[in-house]
C-alpha cells in the first residue's frame, strides 16, 4: 500500500487549473508555480552556464565528490518545464550519486520543433566532454519527454561515433508519441498528471511534419544496439506505463544491460515529489546505487 503522503500529493495535483484553452504560456507558467511549492535546498550550490549556445546549469549538492555527472534533460512534454522546474528533483538526484549534475533548458515547442530541442541535448553533451568530463563518469537521465530525448541524444551520439556515457537513467519517459500503448486507456483514470486527451496535440507541436514513427522522435522505435546500462522507474498508475514496459523489451531484446522498476500505485514522475513522498526518496537512492555501480571510481576503472 502507497504512503498516506501520496494522496496529499494526488490532491494537490487536482487542484490545478484544468481547462484546455490554456495558452502555453499560462502553462508554462502555472508549472514553475507548482515547482515553486518544492523549492531547492539553499545549500545546493547553482552555477549558470553556456553549453555551445545552450543555456545550462551546474547544480552541486553540499559535501558531494563530485566523482560522477549527472546530466539530466527536463520533462515537460517538450512544451514546458525547464532548470528550474526541475532544480530540486535533479539535485536530489546528484547528491545520491555522490556528484554534481548539468541540466539544459533546450528550447520548447511549439515555437521550436523536433529537432531543435534534440539540437540542443546533443550540444550540451558535447560540451561536457569539452570541458574534460570522462564519459565514464557520466551518466545521462530524463524525465517524461526529457526520457524520450535521452534516448534520442543517444540515438545521435551513437550515430555520430560520440563517446557515450556510462549509464542512462529514464524516470517515466514518454517514449512513443503516436500514442498507441494500452496502458494510456487503462491508465486514464488513475493518472492525475497526464491528460491524454491532451498528449496528440503536444506530440503534434513537437513534431510536426516530421513522421511520428521517426525513431528521434518516437524513440520506442529505435534501434537499441550498444546503448549504455539503462535504468526505467515507472509508476503503475500512469498512462506512460507502457511506454516504459516496451522500450524495456526492446532494449533486452537488443543487449542492453536494462532494469525496470514499476512502482506500484505510483503517478507519473513520482520521483518529483521527494522528500514529502517516501516513495520516491527510496527511488531516488535507487538511482544513486546504479549511478555508482556503473560510473563510479571502481567502475570507471574498469
Amino acid at each position: 500500500m502507497a504512503s498516506p503522503q501520496l494522496q496529499n500529493i494526488i490532491q494537490m495535483i487536482k487542484a490545478q487549473p484544468v481547462r484546455s484553452d490554456i495558452p502555453v504560456e499560462e502553462k508554462r507558467a502555472n508549472f514553475e508555480q507548482l515547482a515553486a511549492a518544492f523549492p531547492i535546498a539553499d545549500d545546493v550550490k547553482r552555477e549558470k552556464a553556456e553549453a555551445n549556445g545552450v543555456p545550462g546549469e551546474w547544480l552541486t549538492p553540499p559535501g558531494v565528490p563530485g566523482d560522477i555527472t549527472v546530466y539530466w534533460l527536463h520533462g515537460g512534454g517538450y512544451y514546458m518545464g525547464s532548470v528550474n522546474t526541475h532544480a530540486r528533483l535533479v539535485a536530489l538526484i546528484a547528491a545520491a550519486c555522490d556528484g554534481r549534475a548539468f541540466a539544459v533548458d533546450y528550447r520548447l515547442a511549439p515555437e521550436d520543433p523536433f529537432p531543435a530541442g534534440l539540437d540542443d541535448a546533443v550540444a550540451g553533451y558535447r560540451w561536457l566532454l569539452e570541458q574534460g568530463v570522462d564519459p565514464a563518469r557520466l551518466v545521462i537521465g530524463g524525465d517524461s519527454a526529457g526520457g524520450g530525448l535521452t534516448l534520442a541524444t543517444l540515438q545521435r551520439l551513437r550515430e555520430a561515433g560520440d563517446p557515450l556515457p556510462a549509464a542512462t537513467v529514464l524516470l517515466s519517459p514518454w517514449t512513443d508519441l503516436e500514442g498507441a500503448g494500452e496502458s494510456i486507456k487503462t491508465r486514464r483514470e488513475a493518472d492525475p498528471m497526464i491528460d491524454p486527451t491532451t498528449m496528440p496535440e503536444m506530440a503534434r507541436g513537437y513534431h510536426r511534419d516530421e513522421d511520428v514513427r521517426n525513431p528521434l522522435v518516437s524513440p520506442l522505435h529505435a534501434d537499441f544496439t550498444g546503448l549504455p546500462p539503462m535504468l526505467i522507474q515507472v509508476g503503475d498508475a500512469e498512462v506512460l506505463l507502457d511506454d516504459s514496459n516496451r522500450v524495456y523489451s526492446r532494449a533486452d531484446a537488443a543487449g542492453v544491460d536494462v532494469t525496470l522498476e514499476v512502482n506500484d500505485e505510483m503517478i507519473h514522475v513520482f520521483q518529483f515529489f521527494a522528500p514529502l513522498l517516501p516513495e520516491a526518496v527510496a527511488a531516488i537512492e535507487r538511482i544513486g546505487e546504479f549511478a555508482k555501480s556503473h560510473a563510479g571510481a571502481a567502475a570507471a576503472a574498469r
